[in-house]
């Protein structure tokens, strides 16, 4: 009586195995704190709200636009949708394995029998014709049992593969927000910096107007005039450079936001200033960056679909069983074919094993394990670079506002030297080379000023894209649809 229970119980404890590693994730250790503890910046009690629509701290309503049309219209976030929905296909074709597969097929065949071979003999002696007709309709089905879990394995490394593209088209939206974002600054910062060189041109072509009356009257040489001169033409050589990033700032949003490069050009044509940020960042925790950070995830759902295509490769070094069956209708005569005499079925399980592959199979196991190996090491370095990314743009952003209080401070002063240096030229105490380097510290002071506010700001947007800002972050992973035999 024992044994016949030993084949059942067997079979029930095969089918509960499931060959191949099974997935832990990857351990990080990420340091306790920022090494750049900077005074601007808020390291600690992190504010996803915050992060999740950074743009709108920046108080630019045209921002703001910019970046819901990009959002919904970009090409490059349509290629990422369209690879999401390309893995949710993937993942719902392998779950199908689990599931019988059912053919239908019909034939019909006209033959002739030779007359001089054993079988068409036969039939000539028996006084039957030697050509026949042959119907046949019918189905037939093949259902794999997942004994070893290699389909449990491919369906699971399938539900990382969708949880990988999910998070890459995460992803590719932070990276978008800030490229519209950083476009949009550099705009308002070259604006900026024409309208210095304008204000600068004009200041330049007055004292030029200055140095000609006072030629002319006998008060100043021809060499102030020349001088001049020279100094407001190398100005004014500058402007077109300007007019022309200008330009294809604009072009490079409207292509950003799916539109044609001039479709903003009404829009963004007028000079505005650049947008700042606030004075403080809610940068977090650096454990709070791997849960935060689309590529992250996206890399250690990439380790778990390589573990689990470790077991899909080893299930190939044991045997596969089947449940094959067919059924249908078979006749050589049209009206015999929906006879009870035609009809005709098969049904029986089948067993497949691979039994000599010249190591095939063991080399594809060592291809699976080295990739997961690489999927586990390029997720550490994208750990390290993440948490470099965050140190360099809290440094940035922090230092660079020490700049441009500097700058600050010292185009007060520049300005102040240059009135000075006029003042003293037009009483006839001071020269003229006085009032031209004046004019040129202004200047290059005035161009440095906005080049680090348009700095500030941009690092600011380094910083939020560092830290994942952009995306609604689940209040659970993606949910895990867990299919077994029968059910």
């Amino acid at each position: 009586m024992k044994a016949r229970h030993v084949f059942p119980v067997t079979l029930l404890a095969l089918a509960a195995c499931t060959v191949g590693p099974n997935y832990e994730p990857p351990v990080a250790h990420p340091p306790p704190s920022w090494a750049a503890q900077a005074v601007s910046v808020a390291t600690t009690g992190g504010d996803n709200a915050a992060l999740s629509q950074w743009w709108r701290n920046f108080n630019d309503p045209l921002l703001n636009r910019l970046v819901r049309d990009a959002a919904a219209a970009n090409h490059d976030l349509k290629i990422a949708a369209a690879r999401l929905r390309e893995a949710r296909a993937a993942r719902l074709a392998t779950g199908s394995l689990f599931w019988p597969q059912v053919n239908a097929q019909g034939e019909y065949a006209r033959a002739r029998l030779s007359e001089s071979g054993q079988l068409g003999g036969v039939l000539r002696r028996a006084g039957a014709q030697p050509d026949n007709d042959l119907f046949n309709v019918g189905l037939d089905a093949s259902w794999e049992i997942d004994v070893f879990g290699g389909v449990r394995r491919s369906v699971e490394g399938a539900e990382a593969e969708l949880a990988a593209a999910e998070e890459a088209r995460r992803d590719v939206l932070v990276t978008l927000l800030a490229e519209v974002a950083g476009n949009y600054i550099e705009l308002r910062g070259a604006q900026k910096r024409l309208s210095v060189l304008t204000d600068n041109l004009r200041s330049q072509e007055d004292t030029l107007a200055l140095t000609r009356q006072r030629f002319q009257a006998g008060l100043s040489s021809e060499l102030s005039v020349t001088q001049s001169q020279a100094q407001t033409a190398a100005t004014r050589s500058r402007i077109p450079e300007l007019k022309a990033a200008i330009q294809q700032y604009i072009h490079r949003l409207g292509v950003l936001v799916g539109q044609s490069p001039g479709a903003l050009q009404a829009d963004l044509a007028a000079a505005a200033s650049i947008p700042a940020g606030p004075p403080e960042v809610p940068a977090g925790l650096p454990a709070e960056l791997l849960l935060r950070r689309p590529d992250l995830r996206r890399a250690e759902r990439q380790v778990a679909a390589a573990t689990a295509n470790i077991g899909v490769a080893t299930a190939e070094l044991f045997p596969k069983f089947y449940l094959t069956g067919a059924a249908g209708l078979q006749s050589l005569e049209a009206g015999d074919l929906f006879n009870a005499g035609s009809r005709f079925y098969s049904l029986g399980p089948s067993i497949r094993w691979s039994i000599f592959t010249a190591g095939r199979i063991r080399r594809k196991i060592e291809v699976e394990t080295a990739r997961e190996e690489q999927a586990l090491a390029l997720y550490d370095l994208a750990v390290l670079r993440a948490l470099e990314d965050v140190e360099n743009a809290l440094v940035a952003h922090s230092e660079e506002q020490e700049k441009f209080r500097e700058l600050s401070a010292s185009e007060a002063a520049q300005r102040r030297a240059r009135v000075l240096a006029e003042d003293q030229f037009k009483a006839g105490m001071g020269d003229f080379l006085n009032v031209l380097d004046a004019e040129r510290a202004l200047l290059a002071t005035q161009e440095q000023l906005a080049a680090s506010e348009r700095a500030v700001s941009l690092d600011l947007v380094r910083l939020y894209k560092a830290l994942g800002g952009g995306w609604e972050t689940p209040s659970a992973s993606l949910p895990v649809r867990r299919e077994c035999i029968g059910g």
